[in-house]
C-alpha cells in the first residue's frame, strides 16, 4: 500500500513539473542549443552542453511548479487546466514549494562549475521564471516576457563559453521573443474564452481579430532576425536552408490556426518543436560543412 501511495505522489509531481508534456522543455531547449553551438563556433564543450541540457529541464520543471502555484485559482476555472494537481487540490502549496526549491537548488549546483557572469545570469533567469506567471495580470502581451524568460539560456550560453555577452546574443534573444509571441499566441487561442471570463491578459485577447496576422508577423520577424544572426556568425547555405524549412513550418501553422479551431491551434503550438529543431539542424549542419571543407 505504501509503495502505491508513493507511486501516486510521484505521478502527481511528474504532472506538476509537466514531465508528461515535454513540449515546454523542448521550446526552452532549442534556442539554448542554438546559442551553445553558435557561441562555441560549432564546437561546444561537452560539459557546458550537458549543464545546459540538464539545467533547461530542471528550470522548466521548477517554472511549471511556480506557475501552477501562482495560477491555481485561475486554473480551476479553465477546462484544460482544472485537473492540474494544485488546482484540483491533489498537491498542497507546501509540497509544491518544497519541490520547486529542490529543483532550483539542483539547478544552482549545475552552474557552479561555470564563471561568475553565467552564475549571475542564472539568478536573473530564476527571477524571470518566478515572475512570469504574474505578468498575465497586467501586461497586454505577457508572451513577450515569456520570450525573455525562455530565452535566458541564450546569454547564459555565450557567457559560459566566451565570458562575455556579444551583440549576437541579444539578437538571438530578440528572435526568441518573436518566436514565443507566435507560439504562445497559438496556445492562448485555445483558452481565449476561458481567459476572458476569468480576466487574465493574453496576446490572443490583445490582438483580437488580428491574432492570426500577428502570429505570422512574429514568425516573419523571428526568421528575419535569425538571418541577421547568421550573417553575424558567418553561417551559410545550410543554415539558411534550416531557416527556409522553419519558414515552411510556420506557413503550415497558418493553415492550422486560420479558422481559430482550438484543437488545431493547440496542434500548431505543439508543432513548434519541429520549427526549433529545423533551425538547430541547420546550425549544426552548416558548422559541420565548414569543418569538412577546411579539413
Amino acid at each position: 500500500m505504501e509503495l502505491a501511495l508513493i507511486k501516486d505522489r510521484l505521478t502527481l509531481y511528474e504532472r506538476l513539473m509537466r514531465l508528461d508534456k515535454p513540449i515546454g522543455i523542448l521550446l526552452l531547449l532549442w534556442p539554448t542549443l542554438w546559442a551553445v553551438w553558435i557561441a562555441a563556433d560549432g564546437r561546444p564543450q561537452w560539459l557546458i552542453l550537458w549543464i545546459f541540457v540538464l539545467g533547461t529541464g530542471l528550470m522548466r520543471s521548477a517554472g511549471c511548479v511556480l506557475n501552477d502555484m501562482a495560477d491555481a485559482r485561475f486554473d480551476a476555472h479553465v477546462r484544460r487546466t482544472r485537473e492540474r494537481p494544485i488546482a484540483a487540490g491533489k498537491v498542497t502549496r507546501r509540497e509544491a514549494l518544497a519541490l520547486a526549491l529542490a529543483l532550483i537548488f539542483v539547478s544552482f549546483l549545475l552552474v557552479l562549475p561555470l564563471n561568475r557572469l553565467t552564475m549571475a545570469l542564472s539568478v536573473a533567469a530564476l527571477f524571470l521564471a518566478a515572475t512570469y506567471p504574474f505578468t498575465k495580470r497586467f501586461l497586454a502581451v505577457p508572451q513577450a516576457y515569456l520570450g525573455i524568460a525562455f530565452g535566458a539560456g541564450i546569454p547564459m550560453a555565450f557567457a559560459a563559453t566566451l565570458g562575455q555577452l556579444p551583440a549576437i546574443a541579444w539578437w538571438m534573444l530578440l528572435a526568441n521573443v518573436f518566436w514565443a509571441i507566435a507560439y504562445d499566441t497559438e496556445y492562448a487561442m485555445v483558452d481565449r474564452e476561458d481567459d476572458l471570463k476569468i480576466g487574465i491578459k493574453t496576446s490572443a485577447i490583445t490582438f483580437g481579430r488580428f491574432d492570426v496576422a500577428a502570429v505570422l508577423v512574429c514568425y516573419t520577424a523571428m526568421l528575419a532576425t535569425l538571418v541577421h544572426v547568421g550573417r553575424l556568425a558567418g553561417l551559410g547555405a545550410l543554415y539558411l536552408l534550416g531557416l527556409g524549412v522553419a519558414g515552411g513550418i510556420a506557413l503550415y501553422h497558418y493553415t492550422l490556426i486560420r479558422d481559430r479551431d482550438p484543437g488545431r491551434c493547440f496542434k500548431a503550438f505543439l508543432h513548434n518543436n519541429w520549427l526549433g529543431a529545423a533551425i538547430f539542424l541547420g546550425i549544426v549542419a552548416d558548422y559541420w560543412l565548414r569543418t569538412a571543407l577546411a579539413s
